[in-house]
């Protein structure tokens, strides 16, 4: 007999009691909401940069696109997609972690399958409308599915990820993001090795496919199924403290503590904020802009293009090593020294791209880069649930993965015009040191704006 449906149903299927109890979980719940974060960090990979340039030729092939038109394609996709953000910011706000995971994890399936059809969508508009220019057919059809991509994958996947885990712990919540983040850098560095082979083998559309199958068959499932929005609705504290006992399990470093609860509007009007969200801005530009030209820019200090991949190996243990050290002291120092040693990183790595002919130059890169993109992924989790409350947390995260994401679309034309106007990259990174030596100035007055609402005598 089929199950009686009625206006209920649909609630209960997201109760935070179904399908089961997490309160009588023989653990503290949150670190199995900080696996299925993980692993749908792990599922944003077919949005993120590494992620998609291992299929760049093949599109090319496919579509008929010379690479400066699939770049600027991919800028604006991508810049299009930062714009949406701060709106679906709010809108993980109203519907909480468990739907945007799950939703999110849907969306990138579904454009997943897009994209494995738009050769055959190309086709078809191409024959049915003659008329129109192929290649700008073409060029409409990518940047459409860019803009998808990055918007479901990269932006509200990976944000909605990261929300659900910080929503969990307080003090612990630095250990959250380091452990995860240890399991996404390896994950993300093994990547395109496993995605290459796929390709080889199925094209890239037939990899589409399946990732997108993948994708919702798994990803929106755990998320559904697994995923809860915050600790209070099952009945449990932030960290697993005792019901009745200290919300702390430790004594709390007076910057660590949340007095008040920040809306966005009031987030933007504070200088720590900027502070922080400009500096995971450049950090994303830079990245992004130096995995894009990586070849090319090795090969004008004179490096060949399997010494400069090499340096993403040492560069990765720095990044793994510096992730798990920030996760660790985060609770017991003020983020904004953390903050400092993030940009002074990025100083060091863009001073070593100037010098990458040299070993010094290069070791001063690996070393900067990693640093940096450990600090990165550590306070990207850490800093807004800290600073500014769990209320408003996916709006002003949104904001700040808005500003990441039209960063990261516009690093590889910037640099790219550098060299066209230039004929080399120098003006880039020289204008790029300029960047993160200023924030590192800024670094030093950017103290939690919670310290403001400290009780009298604390």
């Amino acid at each position: 007999m089929a199950p009686v449906l009625n206006s209920e149903s649909p609630r209960r299927l997201w109760h935070p009691d179904f399908p089961f109890r997490p309160a009588r979980a023989p653990f503290f719940y949150g670190w199995a909401v900080v696996a299925i974060g993980t692993v749908g960090m792990v599922f944003s990979i077919p949005g993120q940069t590494m992620g998609f340039s291992v299929f760049t030729d093949a599109m090319m092939a496919d579509l008929g696109l010379g690479r400066d038109a699939l770049s600027w394609a991919y800028c604006l996709g991508t810049v299009a997609s930062g714009f949406t953000l701060p709106f679906l910011g709010r809108v993980f706000d109203r519907f909480g972690a468990r739907r945007m995971v799950t939703y999110s994890a849907l969306a990138t399936g579904l454009v997943l399958f897009y994209l494995a059809a738009s050769k055959a969508l190309l086709e078809g508009i191409a024959g049915a409308l003659p008329a129109l220019p192929r290649a700008g057919v073409a060029f409409a059809v990518i940047a459409l599915g860019f803009y998808a991509i990055r918007a479901s994958a990269q932006g509200v996947l990976t944000m909605s990820s990261r929300n659900a885990m910080g929503k969990w712990f307080d003090y612990h919540r630095g250990l959250a993001m380091a452990v995860s983040g240890v399991a996404v850098s390896f994950a993300f560095s093994v990547a395109p090795r496993l995605l290459d082979p796929m390709i080889t083998t199925h094209g890239a559309h037939g990899t589409w496919f399946r990732l997108g199958a993948l994708t919702i068959a798994v990803m929106a499932t755990l998320g559904w199924l697994l995923v809860r929005d915050n600790p209070e609705e099952c009945g449990l504290r932030m960290d697993g403290a005792p019901e009745g006992g200290p919300a702390q399990p430790k004594p709390a470093h007076a910057d660590s503590i949340t007095h008040r609860e920040f809306s966005r509007s009031e987030a933007v009007r504070t200088l720590p904020f900027w502070a922080f969200n400009l500096s995971f801005g450049f950090w994303s530009l830079f990245a992004t802009a130096f995995t894009f030209h990586i070849v090319d820019i090795g090969a004008a200090a004179g490096r060949t293009r399997s010494e400069i991949l090499a340096f993403f190996v040492p560069a990765a243990g720095v990044s793994v090593a510096t992730n798990l050290l920030c996760g660790w002291i985060s609770p017991r120092v003020r983020l904004k020294w953390l903050l400092a040693a993030m940009n002074g990183s990025a100083l060091l790595a863009v001073g070593g791209m100037l010098a990458l002919s040299d070993a010094v130059g290069a070791a001063a890169y690996i070393v900067g880069a990693g640093a940096c993109g450990g600090c990165f992924a550590a306070l990207s989790g850490i800093v807004w649930p800290r600073f500014f409350g769990r209320a408003s947390l996916g709006a002003i995260s949104g904001l700040g993965m808005s500003t990441m994401v039209v960063a990261s679309g516009l690093g590889p034309i910037l640099f790219s015009l550098a060299k066209t106007h230039s004929g080399g990259y120098a003006a880039a990174l020289w204008a790029s040191a300029a960047i993160p030596a200023a924030l590192l100035a800024l670094s030093a007055f950017a103290d939690n704006p919670q310290r403001r609402y400290e009780p009298e005598g604390s």
